[in-house]
């Protein structure tokens, strides 16, 4: 009976220290930016269709977050360049989205909150090569977070007039290194 009870009490005790939250979609939204070695430099948003982490008490314990590839912007220009380059970013150039219209960031270890900051280990897959990365995620208002990514998107197998595939580039030469801004609202 004892043994019961305290068993009981540790199952209570295990599932209230562990709570998940559900970032709103609609509101959660990645600031994408890619830059030319000139620095000029295009950005836009992506779309969020899943993002979640769960917590064991303030320590971060597992996270997933699903962004829709085909949702990709371009919001620094208008009119039919913005068009043909969010359909050039969609196609088999950059990011091959008719194949692969998903990208996802899945925490790997736990991460405990350091200097009201978390660092955090995650596997990045974008066109099905999943690669590690690491970033700072900072609590803000009302449980949302902010985190800024870097990845090289060459070792994604993302090509287009990239200096780690093609020499001889001049100032046609676009960065491996995309940034991400996320916001996570709740």
């Amino acid at each position: 009976m004892k043994t019961n009870f305290v068993y009981a009490v540790f199952l209570l005790s295990s599932f209230f220290t562990f709570s998940q939250t559900n970032f709103n979609l609609e509101k959660s939204k990645v600031k994408w930016t890619g830059k030319k070695i000139t620095n000029a430099s295009h950005w836009g948003h992506i779309n969020f269709t899943k993002a979640e982490i769960t917590f064991d008490g303030d320590v971060i314990s597992t996270g997933n977050f699903i962004v829709d590839m085909t949702s990709i912007s371009v919001d620094d220009i208008s009119g039919g360049g913005k068009s043909r380059l969010e359909n050039h970013l969609k196609d088999d150039d950059f990011f091959s989205v008719d194949k692969f219209n998903n990208a996802e960031l899945e925490i790997l270890e736990k991460s405990e909150m350091i200097d009201n900051k978390y660092q955090v280990e995650a596997n990045l897959t974008i066109k099905g090569i999943t690669n590690p990365i690491t970033f700072e995620m900072t609590p803000v208002d009302d449980g949302s977070f902010k985190a800024l990514l870097v990845f090289d998107r060459s070792t994604y197998d993302v090509q287009y007039r990239s200096g780690s595939f093609f020499e001889n580039l001049g100032d046609r030469l676009i960065l491996d290194d995309v940034v991400l801004e996320v916001n996570l609202i709740k």
